[in-house]
């Protein structure tokens, strides 16, 4: 994730929010989830793609709860070789500031799933998404307390509705760097301790 403050009222905020073919940490079996026992997931190489490409609005939000944007107006999403892109132009003052003060911990994104395969890795078994509902990615201030979770969207089809996230490496440009939480001050003491 980077972050680029322009203001006191305006931030961008870009990254990965998932890389495609490439295993995720094991996750726990979930409501929704239906395999057996715990399982690895990957994302099919074109999957994000496809969902980006059927117009249907995307939301940005804040932790999966604030709605702070879509693609019709401030999130811009792609799917490129390594995985899915995002790019926000963020006006809401708390995140900002959470921002300034870097308490921003990664990405993360909802969806649904409407078409995956399964195989076996090892001892595990390996679900292959390969078509997916995308409806949000999030902007993150706390670590995820799993990578993947689970949780059961209420209505008349008894669909899932899943995140997904990862903590990320934060680079803040801009306005104030955030000294608590940086380690490459740390980094820096260490090495020159080391130098004495």
């Amino acid at each position: 994730m980077q972050i680029e403050i322009r203001s006191s009222n305006e931030a961008v905020i870009s990254g990965y929010v998932n890389a495609v073919e490439r295993d995720s940490r094991i996750m726990p079996k979930g409501k929704g989830a239906t395999a057996v026992r715990s399982f690895v997931e990957r994302v099919r190489a074109g999957t994000f793609d496809k969902a980006i490409k059927r117009g249907t609005p995307i939301e940005l939000r804040f932790n999966h709860d604030k709605i702070i944007g879509d693609t019709t107006s401030n999130l811009e999403l792609y799917e490129d070789n390594i995985g899915l892109y995002a790019r926000a132009i963020i006006s809401d003052t708390e995140v900002i500031e959470k921002a300034q003060r870097g308490e921003l911990r990664g990405w993360s994104f909802g969806f649904i799933s409407e078409g995956e395969s399964w195989d076996k890795e090892g001892e595990l078994d390996r679900r292959t998404l390969e078509d997916i509902d995308l409806k949000e990615v999030s902007i993150l201030d706390k670590t995820p307390a799993y990578f993947g979770t689970s949780i059961e969207v209420r209505g008349e089809e008894s669909n899932v509705f899943e995140t997904r996230g990862i903590a990320g490496n934060i680079k803040l440009i801009g306005k104030e760097s955030p000294k608590a939480n940086s380690l490459e001050i740390y980094e820096k003491e260490l090495e020159i301790l080391k130098e004495r």
